[in-house]
């Protein structure tokens, strides 16, 4: 097992339990205490948890300050948690992608992976206030492609850009863009949990000509603490083949595609 993998399924067990015992864990991965250790060590670096004698538990038992249901790791973190899904969502929105798009993407821990799907030869202009999206993007075969990267004050926490980033991105007008949020809530509408990145959201939706929602299953029929927009400007959502479908019921009224391998 990959350390990516070991720390997803970490990640998972500290959602159900609140605390892991690194014991327990070298157990259940088949792999040595040490390598557990290095793993927790890795986490907490990334404010996933905080470590304790024999085992670590999760900073959400520490987090006393928010009501909302859900709790906004470190972007670093995101991006583990449920990352093979997020990978074949973005592997199926590349494909809606054509040569000479211009792109608008959003900071999240989804789209972050577009990416390296994205076919080398495809001309494309991307606009994005994602530190983490140009990261992984310089990881990859860039040869044809075009990257602006909106300005305004750094968080650290998420790796993006805000504040400024809306209005430097005013002059735009993209063909599409890709976002992704905290939560689809049945009161047909979506939702995030940082108000700095849902101002710089707002503007992509607003000026796109197509908007597509990246969400895997585990975002369906949650709300998350600020409202970023209604069903009527989501023209396609893309999830994951693990969603069910008594969770997407509330969406067969609306006009958005829904793209999964349910189709």
């Amino acid at each position: 097992m990959y350390s990516i993998e070991r720390k997803a399924e970490i990640l998972k067990f500290l959602e159900q339990d609140g605390k892991i015992e690194v014991n327990i864990l070298a157990d259940q991965f088949h792999t040595s205490r040490e390598t557990i250790r290095r793993d927790l060590k890795d986490l907490e670096a990334q404010g996933a948890l905080t470590r304790t004698h024999g085992g670590a538990v999760s900073i959400k038992l520490q987090d006393t300050q928010s009501d909302s249901p859900i709790h906004e790791y470190p972007l670093e973190v995101r991006g583990i948690q449920n990352y093979m899904q997020k990978q074949e969502i973005c592997k199926k929105a590349v494909s809606f992608i054509q040569d000479g798009d211009t792109v608008f993407v959003d900071n999240s821990s989804t789209t972050m992976y577009l990416a390296q799907f994205l076919p080398p030869k495809l001309h494309v202009t991307f606009i994005t206030n994602s530190i983490k999206f140009l990261a992984e993007a310089s990881r990859c075969d860039c040869t044809n492609k075009l990257f602006i990267c909106l300005g305004g004050l750094y968080n650290p926490k998420n790796l993006s850009t805000y504040d400024n980033a809306s209005m430097a991105g005013s002059d735009y007008y993209p063909d599409k863009c890709f976002i992704s949020c905290a939560g689809i809530s049945s009161e047909r509408m979506l939702t995030d949990t940082s108000i700095h990145e849902v101002s710089t959201k707002k503007y992509m939706i607003d000026a796109s000509k197509e908007v597509f929602l990246l969400a895997d299953h585990t975002k369906f029929e949650i709300n998350g603490q600020f409202f970023l927009t209604d069903f009527d400007s989501i023209d396609y959502i893309i999830t994951d083949s693990e969603v069910i479908p008594d969770s997407c019921v509330f969406l067969k009224d609306t006009n958005i595609k829904i793209i999964s391998d349910l189709n």
